[in-house]
């Protein structure tokens, strides 16, 4: 599959002296909304206010000696941005980040304060990949993409290790997808940890390309979705992820964008804890007792935690 469990226990070697180990949450609130037992692994509370450190640290802390003085650049609406940012740091590089004009204004004053330099786009009109390839190519500096790459996936596996190792086995894991960076390491850890947990996909509906790719056997590209899900935007599936999310992932689980923010308003007044949007689609989904009713137990990765503070006013 491209990534193996053996991997995502290198990465998390490799990358722990430079991440948290998130908490695990629990709330007897949530376990009577959801009708199951929940627990919750916070990201929102990561290095970086994202679970993308793992994977950014993962990659830059296996790129070669002799490469790693060009630099990196990275495109990204603002969690990868900000990961790629310290993860330079850390290795004492320089980073440029390719930003849409409409990222998120916190994920950008956060990303400009670890010191990289910022390309802004038109993500309705330009190809960010494309761009961050040229800057790569007239540079000589390394690419490091946000999903769909073996280093980035076995660094963001190392979420689920660390959560079913303080929970134990649970009947399934929720996680959300965008790419499926996340989604196919905590998948591919998970089964090699429990070959008998149900792993699900979470996705906006507003931003159905994995649920579309899913039905049909293949990936298939959407146009720029409008889901306040700012980090789940991306148009289609990784050709790295998908196999492995198709291979391993029972199924993928539509929450609307009310339910989203329902879903935000709960983590936030009930267990006390700010999770952007696109951290909270997965546990929307269990809130809403979207997942077959037969499964008594679950972890959720709440994925980050990076929401501007006049979009949470309106939302």
């Amino acid at each position: 599959m491209g990534v193996s469990f053996a991997d995502i226990q290198e990465a998390a070697a490799r990358i722990r002296p430079h991440v948290h180990r998130t908490p695990v949450m629990t709330s007897r609130c949530a376990d009577e909304a959801g009708g199951i037992q929940t627990f919750f692994k916070c990201e929102n509370l990561q290095r970086g206010g994202a679970f993308k450190i793992r994977g950014a640290a993962n990659f830059l802390l296996s790129i070669p000696a002799a490469d790693i003085g060009r630099g990196v650049v990275a495109f990204s609406s603002g969690n990868h941005a900000q990961a790629v940012d310290i993860a330079a740091v850390i290795r004492g590089t320089k980073a440029t980040l390719v930003m849409p004009y409409d990222a998120p204004q916190s994920k950008v004053d956060a990303t400009l304060s670890y010191g990289g330099q910022i390309v802004r786009f038109d993500r309705l009109k330009e190809d960010r990949e494309a761009i961050g390839r040229c800057i790569a190519e007239q540079t000589g500096a390394t690419l490091v993409p946000p999903f769909d790459h073996e280093w980035i996936i076995a660094g963001q596996g190392t979420a689920a290790v660390e959560l079913l190792e303080e929970t134990g086995p649970l009947d399934a894991l929720a996680v959300c997808v965008g790419g499926g960076g996340l989604l196919s390491g905590c998948a591919v850890a998970a089964k090699a940890l429990d070959p008998s947990i149900r792993v699900f996909g979470i996705e906006p509906a507003l931003a159905n390309d994995w649920a579309l790719s899913v039905e049909a056997g293949h990936p298939i590209e959407i146009p720029p979705p409008a889901t306040i899900a700012d980090g789940l935007r991306p148009t289609r599936p990784g050709k790295i992820t998908f196999p492995i999310v198709q291979k391993l992932v029972e199924r993928i689980i539509l929450v609307s964008e009310e339910e989203i923010i329902e879903a935000m308003k709960f983590l936030l007044l009930r267990m006390k804890i700010l999770v952007e949007p696109s951290g909270a689609v997965a546990a929307a989904a269990v809130l809403k007792r979207k997942l077959p009713p037969e499964i008594r137990s679950v972890g959720v990765v709440l994925s980050g935690g990076n929401v501007d503070w006049a979009a949470l006013k309106e939302l």
